[in-house]
């Protein structure tokens, strides 16, 4: 769960009820973590030792599922982007046990209280895990930036590398960093900019104690260190994708541009957070004018990564050119082998053409097979945020029944009026007549239940 923190435990009960009603795993099979063991153990005998360069890791302080570390270096006019990536398909045999697990899961779900990993903890959070508490096996792309931003894949090889340090995003300073990752991180930016992309990375959201039992959503700030991470990350994607099509194989990450209506109700959602989003101005160019930093613009860009009609994964096809609206670019998903199981097979057939090789077979017919799983995992992730949004939701307006509320009428269908609170980033619905898109209206709250994660409204007059 990126979307919610909830550090002093405020939801717990109501946590425990969506692992039983979505059936989170509590545990690994004991024949899965006996083999995730053994395999833990496994010598690393086709790995380039690597171990004398400066790479460094950068997430969440708390996090030990480290999908990623990297090293920068300049090359004339070029940047090159050396990033390690977990070799998570060192340690899973194909058809075994742990793979067999690794396809029901297919990601690894977060709850504001914990996860449930894709992969035992002693891979995912040991063997490999880019820690920095000795040699981890890695494939390393050699991704180059040039000038205008524009990333490639140069090679990547299996190797052996140690992180010289677990940098967090709150406390990280330049003088960690590797030179060159703010100039990485610009250029990346600016392409993303010059082809129209709107990435939208909103911040998290954490239950926040007012005292007397009452509580409220606040905004996380997003550090710059994060955003700088992202486009890393964004680059070696962008330039595993291109490799994978110019081959013409690959899983790809696609998403449709939001559809007209679902756009008008954004615009009303901006009207209900007091934001100024002049007519003539497309979604794409006001994405860029939001800051995090400010809460009304981060309740916005949230709506906004729901409002679209969600990215989904396909195989390469004949005469298909897979293209994700958010990024303006073909995409794939390379860079989170610990945390969703397409990207293992991504990696794998991006080394594989990286060295000159073909495509595993087994790979290739993975691909094939993805879309359906990865389908049914996201489904199954965003269940789970959706509920432990409205659990929180529930929790932070409990005991304020009977208060009137102003809120902007966003959309109508067959189930009632949805509307956008002003004073609180929740989306709800009302019986209403006679009201069109963009009205004001003042609503009361008949109830909030935490134990059913529901908000019941009622129009005041």
């Amino acid at each position: 769960m990126k979307a919610i923190r909830d550090p002093d435990h405020v939801l717990a009960a109501g946590l425990a009820a969506i692992r039983l009603q979505f059936q989170v795993p509590a545990h690994f099979p004991p024949a899965v973590v006996a083999a995730a063991e053994q395999a833990a153990r496994r010598p690393l005998s086709a790995h380039r030792d690597r171990t004398d360069e400066r790479f460094v890791t950068l997430d969440p302080a708390s996090s030990t599922d480290l999908d990623q570390a990297f090293a920068i270096e300049a090359d004339g006019a070029d940047l090159i982007l050396h990033y390690a990536i977990a070799d998570v398909g060192w340690f899973v045999e194909q058809g075994g046990v742990i793979d067999v697990e690794a396809w029901q899961r297919g990601t690894t779900l977060y709850l504001p209280d914990g996860k449930a990993g894709l992969y035992p903890p002693v891979l995912a959070e040991g063997a490999a895990s880019l820690l920095s508490d000795g040699p981890r096996p890695a494939v390393v792309f050699r991704v180059r930036v040039d000038q205008a931003g524009k990333s490639r894949l140069d090679g990547a090889e299996r190797a052996i590398i140690r992180s010289r340090a677990k940098l967090a995003y709150a406390t990280a300073t330049e003088a960690e960093l590797p030179p060159g990752f703010a100039d990485i991180a610009h250029r990346i930016e600016a392409a993303e900019a010059a082809r129209g992309a709107a990435r939208v990375d909103p911040p998290e959201q954490e239950v926040a104690a007012l005292g007397e039992g009452r509580f409220e959503l606040v905004f996380r700030p997003r550090h710059l260190s994060e955003s700088r991470n992202a486009a890393l990350s964004l680059a070696a994607n962008l330039a595993v994708a291109d490799a994978l099509l110019a081959h013409r194989t690959g899983l790809f990450r696609v998403m449709p541009a939001p559809e007209a209506w679902a756009v008008k109700r954004l615009r009303m959602t901006a009207k209900a957070l007091n934001l100024d989003w002049p007519d003539a101005t497309t979604l794409t160019d006001y994405e860029r004018t939001l800051d995090p930093a400010y809460p009304a613009h981060a309740a916005l860009m949230i709506a906004i990564r729901r409002a679209g009609q969600g990215a989904s994964y396909v195989a390469f096809a004949d005469g298909k050119v897979p293209w994700h609206m958010a990024m303006a670019a073909t995409y794939a998903h390379a860079t989170a082998p610990l945390r969703r199981l397409a990207d293992r097979y991504v990696v794998e057939a991006a080394l594989a053409i990286a060295t000159g090789r073909p495509v595993p077979d087994a790979v290739s017919a993975a691909f094939v097979r993805l879309p359906k799983v990865m389908a049914r995992a996201d489904a199954a992730a965003a269940q789970v945020e959706r509920a432990a949004i409205d659990l929180a939701e529930a929790v932070m307006l409990d005991g304020r029944e009977g208060e009137v509320f102003e809120a902007v009428v966003t959309d109508e269908d067959e189930r009632g009026v949805r509307i956008q609170l002003c004073a609180v980033p929740v989306v709800a619905r009302v019986v209403a007549h006679k009201v069109e898109p963009g009205d004001m209206l003042r609503v009361k709250l008949v109830e909030a239940n935490p134990a059913t994660r529901s908000l019941a409204f009622a129009r005041f007059t």
